[in-house]
């Protein structure tokens, strides 16, 4: 069907053509108040496409070349292994970029969140309104409802989770929060367990044990602030790492009444970052759907963002948090953020836009994404909004799926162009760099370097990482199973080498290094067992997949100093290129029962559909899906990415047949359809799976998965989301 189909009214600006929605919206609100004039502001845009968009081309030619080249090097080399002479092609072809000269970052005004502060980021769909709320109201999380309403405290004896309230869970709660004081916040004669009263006395903190004694924090800087009575505080914010905690006092319904201290709850500081997403968690095919998208953000940015939702039959009015204000130990007034600091993430350099068009021909959607997010952004560096997002007057952009530091060095110009173009000052514009790319992990410190004056964030991706390695190597031969792809050599050599080279770049202090998703929502008892082995590894951030799991996860920051942890980290051998290198095949000697080539096959294609039906039917960019035993995990275009291009690559490779591709995605669609009867929205796939568009659409992933460029979805994906809102509409 062709693009002018789905086209709204457009318009005639100098030499682009505008969808008169988009026109409207930033006239009469993303500049208002600005003083950016809506002639001035499409002027600039004109003459950023005009010039940048050859070498955005130029760019992505050279990713098409890279790859025939790859391709070939593979076709005339099967079953060589050796990865030294791999990586001297991948070098002399100009893929590996290496880079010898000290690199050092210089980024200036940028947030302690940022800069200092080691803790949790959530990434959150920039289309829905409630969970970009959620997610920005993150920043203090109820310790109690995190360990009473999760998997966090064990259900047995006697401490089940259900409808009504569980006396013996909540004293659970209680037990295990006093635990984590006396741990993190201990006294010098008493244990938190004991304490029946807290006061300020003199600047410090008194606390007051049923036998009388009066004990002090064995470390009193960590007692930071406190509201109401000295004598009887409302609250007391205590901080150890960069966190902070707040004790709070006075009646208390549920978990808090049972507390001898009358301490109705404990919060932590939990997101203290978000990351807005307008990329692989949305699905936006249109000029109604990017609307939305940057009407949620511009939202953000002046503090008018709210929603209505019914939960429980009440109506729940949700907005931004308000800062909170303290009085200080020295009794002063003492400020604390009430939301994470955010930041939003445009779309790669791949895609094209339909809603603006050059001499005919759509842009690239990442100019729009930055001339509008910025401008969105000076709300908050005008101090038009409500509340303010960056104290430090800076504009934070993660940019995706960038393949190398050409690639980077483009992204660093159109920032500057964006800033002459809306009056901001040079490097007012932050950069995040997704380290998710293999050109760009092989290539990181030189990638850095072309941005070392924007710097804010690397961030490692592990599935989309593993979906480029399966795709850049697909003539190489069969790869692992799915699930064996974690330990295989180049990831623990990726993971390392991006703590590695942002150390040596002088990220400590001044820039986040981030780690990958915990793509369970309902298993946080295991996340807390495992996901410390983020900030082990360095990492002053990693992402969760909700607010509760944000609580959760900062007890690992309050457990780890992140920077004494760098520190040690920062002088350890660096691991070799080679081994990033090192393709995850299957062994020559090694032979898949026909059982397991199956059982791997309906796990991916169950998750495609599980996924795809949402994405295509309904719109719905990033949910739990249920996978093939009904866990519920967190899904986007990374892990439709991996999953598509490992079935292509085992059909490339005859461990299937496009048969048992197509039999086995009709008995999953039965399965897919079961797992969502419940809910009334949900058109089913079986058994008219020729008139089903997200089951069409799965299939092609697969079927035309190798022909992706890169192994993106995106192309697939929004055709038949076109079609399906083209067919809801007839």
């Amino acid at each position: 069907m062709p693009l002018s189909f789905y086209r709204r009214n457009m318009a005639k600006i100098g030499k682009l053509e505008v969808a008169d929605a988009l026109i409207d919206f930033v006239a009469d609100r993303l500049l208002a108040g600005t003083g950016v004039e809506a002639n001035h502001f499409w002027a600039e845009l004109e003459s950023i496409v005009a010039d940048l968009t050859p070498l955005n081309d130029a760019n992505l030619a050279k990713r098409d070349d890279l790859q025939e080249q790859i391709d070939a090097w593979h076709r005339a080399n099967k079953g060589n292994t050796d990865h030294g002479a791999y990586t001297d092609f991948l070098r002399e072809i100009g893929y590996l970029d290496y880079m010898s000269d000290e690199v050092v970052v210089s980024t200036e005004n940028v947030d302690l969140e940022i800069a200092s502060v080691a803790g949790p980021q959530l990434v959150v769909p920039l289309d829905n309104s409630r969970y970009a709320l959620n997610a920005a109201n993150a920043r203090w999380g109820s310790f109690y409802d995190a360990l009473y309403g999760t998997d966090a405290i064990d259900e047995g004896e006697g401490c089940s989770r259900g409808k009504k309230y569980n006396p013996i869970r909540g004293d659970k709660v209680i037990e295990r929060v006093r635990d984590f004081l006396d741990h993190h916040f201990t006294l010098d004669q008493a244990s938190h367990h004991w304490v029946v009263r807290y006061e300020v006395v003199d600047g410090d903190l008194v606390a007051v044990s049923g036998d009388g004694t009066r004990s002090t924090l064995l470390r009193p800087d960590a007692f930071i602030a406190y509201t109401g009575d000295p004598a009887a505080p409302e609250s007391i914010l205590l901080r150890k790492n960069g966190l902070g905690l707040i004790m709070s006092f006075g009646e208390a319904f549920y978990i808090g009444k049972r507390d001898h201290a009358n301490m109705y709850d404990v919060h932590l500081e939990s997101a203290v970052t978000a990351i807005m997403d307008c990329e692989d968690s949305v699905s936006a095919v249109d000029v109604d759907d990017k609307l939305t998208v940057y009407g949620n953000w511009l939202g953000l940015m002046d503090g008018t963002l709210t929603r209505s939702f019914q939960k429980g039959g009440e109506t729940i009015e949700r907005q931004l948090e308000a800062d909170r204000v303290f009085t200080a130990a020295d009794g002063g007034e003492h400020v604390e953020p009430g939301r994470a600091l955010m930041l939003v993430r445009n779309v790669g350099h791949h895609l094209t836009t339909d809603a603006v068009t050059f001499d005919g021909a759509e842009i690239p959607e990442t100019f729009l994404d930055a001339m509008v997010t910025v401008a969105a952004a000076l709300h908050d560096l005008k101090g038009l909004g409500k509340y303010s997002n960056s104290r430090a007057r800076s504009v934070y952009i993660v940019k995706p799926k960038m393949h190398g530091p050409e690639e980077v060095a483009l992204a660093v110009e159109l920032f500057g162009r964006v800033e002459d173009a809306l009056g901001l000052e040079r490097n007012t514009i932050k950069m995040g760099i997704m380290d998710e790319e293999r050109r760009t992990s092989l290539a990181l410190k030189a990638c850095i370097a072309a941005a070392h004056e924007r710097l804010v964030f690397i961030n490692t991706g592990f599935l989309d990482r593993t979906g480029d390695e399966i795709h850049t190597d697909m003539e190489a031969g069969a790869v692992l199973p799915k699930g064996e792809m974690k330990g295989a050599t180049w990831l623990s050599a990726y993971e390392a080498s991006n703590v590695d080279t942002g150390l040596e770049c002088g990220l400590k202090g001044r820039a986040q290094i981030g780690k990958g998703m915990w793509a369970a929502p309902s298993d946080m008892a295991r996340m807390l067992k495992t996901k410390i082995a983020h900030p082990l590894a360095g990492a002053t951030t990693a992402w969760v997949p909700s607010p509760t799991a944000a609580t959760l996860h900062a007890t690992h920051y309050f457990q780890l100093d992140v920077a004494d942890r760098q520190r040690d980290l920062i002088d350890r051998p660096r691991r070799r290129v080679g081994d990033m290198t090192a393709i995850p095949l299957l062994p020559a000697d090694r032979q898949l029962s026909v059982a397991e080539i199956q059982r791997e096959l309906e796990n991916n294609v169950q998750g495609i559909l599980g996924y795809v039906v949402r994405w295509v039917g309904q719109g719905v960019g990033c949910s739990t899906v249920p996978d093939i035993e009904d866990v519920g995990l967190m899904e986007d275009l990374a892990t439709l990415r991996i999953s598509s291009q490992h079935v292509a690559n085992w059909l490339h490779h005859d461990l299937l047949t496009e048969d048992q591709v197509r039999s086995t995605m009709q008995r999953m669609a039965a399965v897919v359809d079961q797992q969502n009867a419940g809910d009334a929205a949900y058109q089913p796939m079986a058994p008219n799976y020729d008139d089903s568009i997200p089951f069409q659409a799965a299939l092609a992933l697969v079927l035309e998965g190798r022909d992706q460029k890169n192994g993106y979805t995106e192309e697939i994906l929004r055709r038949h989301r076109r079609q399906m809102k083209a067919a809801l509409k007839s």
